[in-house]
């Protein structure tokens, strides 16, 4: 008994920070969601019910930032995650320059978002004095010139998703080079002397024994993807609702400090659909994970 109350005082201090800075903020948003008509200034409501649940729902800006946000999420996380396979796979393969190329395709992990975002909008979009890179290459392959920061819509998805996966895919490679790297050789070694074929020895040895990490990045891709609000910011500025282009934590911000800000209900409200859905999508995540992962 006195050694389970000692564990107890080693974890009071982090269930207190849980607590402050989790629980009771979670708590609060849910208590703002629900009051109606709710005045920051004067911190008073008329009532409490379902309103801001209904007003945000039936808001065209809150469906377009929800349609963006789900196509980033069904874009971004698989091919991200593949491509981060395939080069990982890639590197584990070669020895020699190997921490050179791992140094080089981790650079835009650690680059400015902003900045990157600036490079992107360089070779996209096309302006008074030059039609970007990208449309420059497409004309020599005598395609028809898109603007893709000020253009169509599929064309600025396009340049969202691609960005979004050139930044989170450096993280992406780190974690599956660690985790190739501890794969124990002398399973290799006995499925080559059975002369079992290199897309066997990937799908029943190499795969399986990095389940863990691939879930992992799975699971925290999903999540970022959600929260995804920089990166649309860095290649169309900020009135995200002007060009079509915001998304859910975007919106989340405008009800709060736009043009249109000063309604912390409606705010919440977003805020605690968007937890919901995370929420949601992480418990089917983690139900599918026990049939296919291998710890």
């Amino acid at each position: 008994m006195k050694h389970q109350w000692k564990a107890f005082w080693y974890l009071l201090p982090a269930l207190l920070f849980l607590f402050v800075f989790l629980v009771y903020p979670l708590v609060d948003v849910f208590v703002y969601s629900v009051e109606e008509g709710y005045n920051f200034a004067s911190q008073t409501y008329f009532g409490v019910g379902g309103y801001n649940y209904s007003y945000v729902l039936h808001d065209p800006y809150f469906l377009q930032a929800v349609k963006n946000t789900c196509i980033l999420v069904i874009v971004t996380v698989p091919l991200s995650t593949g491509l981060a396979l395939l080069i990982s796979l890639g590197l584990n393969s070669i020895k020699p320059l190997r921490n050179l190329f791992q140094t080089i395709y981790f650079l835009p992990y650690v680059t400015n978002t902003l900045a990157v975002g600036l490079v992107f909008m360089i070779l996209f979009q096309k302006t008074e004095y030059t039609d970007g890179l990208i449309n420059l290459l497409i004309q020599w392959f005598k395609g028809t010139s898109v603007d893709f920061i000020d253009g169509p819509y599929w064309a600025k998805m396009f340049v969202l998703c691609f960005y979004t996966i050139w930044v989170v895919m450096p993280f992406k490679i780190l974690i599956l080079t660690s985790a190739l790297a501890s794969v124990n050789p002398d399973y290799y070694k006995a499925a080559r002397v059975d002369g079992t074929s290199r897309t066997r020895i990937f799908f029943c040895i190499t795969l399986p024994m990095i389940s863990p990490m691939v879930f992992y990045l799975i699971i925290t891709g999903f999540i970022g993807a959600f929260k995804a609000y920089s990166d649309a910011v860095a290649l169309f500025g900020a009135d995200l609702n002007a060009a079509g282009m915001n998304t859910i934590v975007g919106y989340v911000y405008d009800m709060l400090y736009g043009d249109s800000g000063g309604f912390p209900s409606y705010a919440s409200a977003a805020a605690v659909i968007l937890f919901a859905i995370v929420l949601t999508i992480t418990c089917i995540n983690l139900l599918v994970s026990k049939k296919h992962i291998h710890y």
